[in-house]
């Protein structure tokens, strides 16, 4: 049989490969975030001026579903006229930058409310499951050192039942259904206020949020 006109040709020489440059990437990475930056600004306070600069008061921020139940929106006026309040309340408490606030509470607009207060005032979230356990609540709480804890109807029990061996929470701010059963009701205490708060200027490294694996 006749070999085909090929099949005498050496075989082609394999691509060549580019080195690897991902650790040369790694060096050279860097953020692009500015020097001062605050979380609370970037996803609340400056869409809430720009709604009033542009005469939209309107403009949503927080959709809120229920089961069986119509949704409810949110303005981000609203969501910052509600953080500036609970701002100074959290301040009134003893709260100072750095410090750090637990929030134990599901998805709710309290929720988000909690966390642009806490940012803006340069303070710490800590986002705490209500499903933790006596033993893992209480050792984040003790751990982080955590001044003020604000709770709803789903995490309140739990926070009392591990307070007294949290010396250094100082108050418990309770939300929703909780009311009563805290140092502090919440929707009494954020309707007393309707001050603006001036945020703090903080810088992009400085910490926002502490999270506990499990």
């Amino acid at each position: 049989m006749k070999p085909s006109q090929d099949s005498d040709k050496p075989d082609s020489p394999p691509p060549s490969r580019q080195p690897d440059s991902h650790a040369q990437m790694q060096r050279r990475f860097r953020w692009q975030v500015d020097e001062f930056f605050n979380i609370a600004d970037v996803c609340c306070s400056r869409w809430a001026q720009r709604s009033e600069a542009e005469n939209a008061p309107e403009r949503i921020a927080v959709y809120a579903h229920q089961p069986c139940a119509e949704a409810v929106f949110h303005t981000y006026s609203e969501l910052q006229h509600a953080a500036d309040a609970l701002s100074h309340v959290l301040a009134g408490l003893g709260v100072q930058r750095g410090d750090r606030v637990a929030i134990v509470m599901p998805q709710r607009f309290e929720t988000a409310v909690a966390f642009m207060a806490v940012f803006q005032m340069g303070a710490v979230a800590m986002p705490l499951s209500m499903l933790f356990g006596p033993e893992a609540l209480a050792f984040r709480l003790q751990d982080s050192e955590t001044k003020v804890a604000i709770c709803d109807e789903s995490s309140i029990a739990s926070v009392n039942a591990v307070r007294a061996a949290c010396p250094a929470l100082r108050s418990v701010v309770a939300a929703g259904q909780a009311a009563g059963q805290g140092d502090v009701d919440y929707a009494a205490a954020v309707a007393a206020h309707s001050l603006a708060f001036s945020a703090v200027k903080t810088r992009s490294e400085e910490a926002a949020v502490l999270i506990y694996t499990s």
